[in-house]
């Protein structure tokens, strides 16, 4: 199904503002449909393919719902791979603060799975896009005052790099984007494999 002006619906099945962001920067105005995916209950063999199995469930979940027939549905999810573990969205306050003792002056994988579905041709294409992180080293007030911000309880890894713990964070090797949320160039491809141009997207 297209929008008013012909172009083909781009539904978002996440509730990120970051992801959003990123898109509507782009020039694409998906609409945002959550897809109330239980996280906790999916589970997979590595960190990258566990990115990519909950971007599949997300996508899927939404993709099968009336309102998004026609569409073009996205659904991402970010893991931050450390000693070979996958850490999502830490538990609580506590939680972030072992991640961030333990992330302090190392790096981390943090891994995006994409899944774009063709609701109209029945089409799906899913893949993993990774990003190293360097992580600088905090001190334990700079980390406390961070926590108390609530912000890395909302966050995949317990960080992000639009966000206060930007200062914290020495580099990245890999696409900003892909940590942010949602990598574009990968997104362009997968459209491409659905024949869809993205540019055909912009409004």
């Amino acid at each position: 199904m297209n929008d008013s002006h012909g172009r083909r619906r781009l539904v978002l099945a996440s509730q990120s503002p970051a992801r959003l962001g990123l898109l509507r920067q782009a020039g694409l105005a998906p609409e945002v449909i959550v897809s109330g995916v239980d996280e906790d209950a999916i589970t997979a063999p590595t960190p990258a393919e566990l990115a990519r199995v909950l971007a599949e469930a997300k996508a899927a979940a939404v993709a099968g719902r009336a309102e998004a027939a026609g569409a073009l549905v996205i659904g991402c999810d970010s893991v931050l791979e450390l000693d070979g573990e996958a850490l999502g969205k830490p538990r609580d306050a506590e939680d972030a603060t072992a991640r961030w003792k333990s992330m302090r002056g190392r790096s981390g994988v943090l891994r995006t799975g994409h899944c774009v579905i063709d609701t109209a041709a029945g089409r799906q294409v899913s893949a993993t896009a990774s990003t190293t992180v360097r992580f600088g080293e905090p001190s334990d007030a700079e980390i406390a005052a961070y926590v108390a911000s609530g912000e890395p309880l909302h966050v995949a890894g317990a960080f992000t790099l639009d966000g206060r713990s930007a200062p914290f964070v020495e580099g990245i090797d890999g696409d900003h984007g892909n940590v942010v949320g949602l990598s574009l160039p990968l997104l362009r491809k997968q459209l491409a494999e659905l024949g869809v141009v993205i540019t055909d997207l912009w409004v």
